[in-house]
């Protein structure tokens, strides 16, 4: 489609309305009312996206997950109902999908990142039938409860693609959820569960592991390092594996289900990886604390499609957005940019049903819990935070801009 002549300029252009495109715009809109702030999205619905492992272990309704986006994005800010196909830093202006053009001032990145469901050769074409199911796609979660409720016994496979990806506990929580729900049906015994991991640990933080291990072993979840998921026959029932041994040599590995959780590979969107924003893995590059661009000062991302070196959670950008707001406004007011990001994120780690693992940490996998509770130990309070504190917390109060929060401390 051919560029249009006409250019519309905003003193701030958000790209994206998820979890960290809406609350820095919240919070930008809260602390300067008058600010000129401009949010592109396409979509009319805001996920709450922390509770499709909820949904897909049939523990939590996929309906009080969604909220109609003009509900959540912040009134004073206007919406931009188109999706960006081009960014052009160098110009600061950026180029949408039905030809309009939006110059900025200031530019804050937070578009989320890209499911590459083609990355699997096969996938595509029987994801939400043969029994092939994936929480990370709304319109499929519901359909991993149905595979779960229908499952007689047989072989249910769980994968992780290769780092980083959005929530990277999400892959074992619904094979814990899977075990947990077969156990209390009397089908334990008659199924084999398999967790197969492209990485060579099962927790990106090493002391996370000892616990974890222990929770797979516990509902027999075999635990299959280094294996790629590659393929997926699904009329076949065959999903096809890239082991990779110590050695770093390669061996192909064919496993039948019945069941098969697939977690997508994952990876920037197109329009940033093609662009002058991206660093060698297509992510957006900026400085881990700053949140603000290496080569272009007034560009600023965070959230799952930045290079920031922490997992990409919700919980990470109510750390993040803060930071980069004040950093936005001391650019926009010409000051210094003080505020500092120190790479916190946590993930409820659901190992059953009323049980969570709650792990926290920061940079350098630091563990630095909130609450003077044990982060190795499974709780019943956790999980009654995540099912019913935490939708409510984010739609509204991160959603809104409001910042106030409890101070995460070093693990003594």
């Amino acid at each position: 489609m051919a560029k249009t002549e006409t250019t519309q300029h905003h003193t701030v252009v958000v790209i994206g309305a998820g979890a960290a495109g809406t609350s820095v715009a919240a919070s930008l809109l809260r602390q300067r009312p008058g600010l000129d702030v401009a949010i592109v999205e396409p979509n009319d619905v805001h996920y709450y996206q922390p509770a499709f492992t909820l949904v897909g272990g049939g523990a939590y309704s996929l309906a009080k997950t969604a909220r109609p986006q003009a509900e959540t994005l912040p009134s004073k800010a206007r919406w931009v109902r188109a999706a960006v196909i081009e960014l052009e830093p160098d110009s600061q202006s950026v180029t949408l999908s039905d030809g309009r053009r939006l110059a900025y001032d200031v530019l804050v990145v937070t578009p989320g990142l890209k499911l590459d469901w083609d990355g699997v050769d096969g996938l595509q074409d029987t994801l939400g039938r043969n029994g092939v199911c994936s929480n990370y796609e709304p319109s499929l979660a519901e359909y991993t409860w149905q595979c779960l409720k229908t499952f007689k016994g047989g072989k249910a496979l769980f994968t992780q693609p290769p780092a980083p990806i959005k929530c990277a506990g999400a892959p074992q929580k619904i094979a814990y959820l899977a075990a947990d729900y077969l156990r209390k049906k009397g089908l334990a015994v008659s199924s084999e569960l398999k967790f197969f991991a492209a990485g060579g640990a099962l927790f990106s933080v090493p002391d996370f592991v000892p616990p974890l291990t222990q929770v797979a072993k516990r509902h027999n979840v075999g635990l299959l390092m280094n294996h790629n998921l590659v393929a997926v026959d699904g009329d076949k029932k065959v999903a096809t594996f890239r082991f990779t041994n110590r050695d770093g040599e390669t061996s192909e590995v064919k496993e039948s289900f019945d069941f098969l959780h697939v977690t997508p590979p994952q990876c920037a969107p197109d329009f940033i990886r093609n662009s002058a924003l991206a660093n060698a893995g297509g992510w957006v590059d900026v400085d881990q604390h700053s949140m603000q661009h290496v080569r272009y000062e007034n560009v600023f991302s965070l959230g799952d499609a930045s290079s920031l070196p922490t997992s990409k959670t919700a919980a990470a950008i109510r750390k993040q957005s803060p930071v980069a707001v004040a950093n936005i406004l001391a650019r926009l007011s010409g000051n210094s940019l003080d505020a500092s990001y120190d790479g916190y994120t946590s993930c409820p780690v659901v190992t059953g049903y009323g049980k969570v693992m709650l792990a926290e940490f920061i940079y350098g996998g630091k563990v630095t819990p909130t609450l003077p509770l044990s982060p190795f130990k499974e709780s019943r309070f956790y999980w009654h935070v995540k099912k019913r504190a935490l939708p409510t917390f984010y739609f509204d109060y991160m959603l809104k801009g409001k910042e106030r929060d409890i101070a995460h401390k070093p693990l003594k």
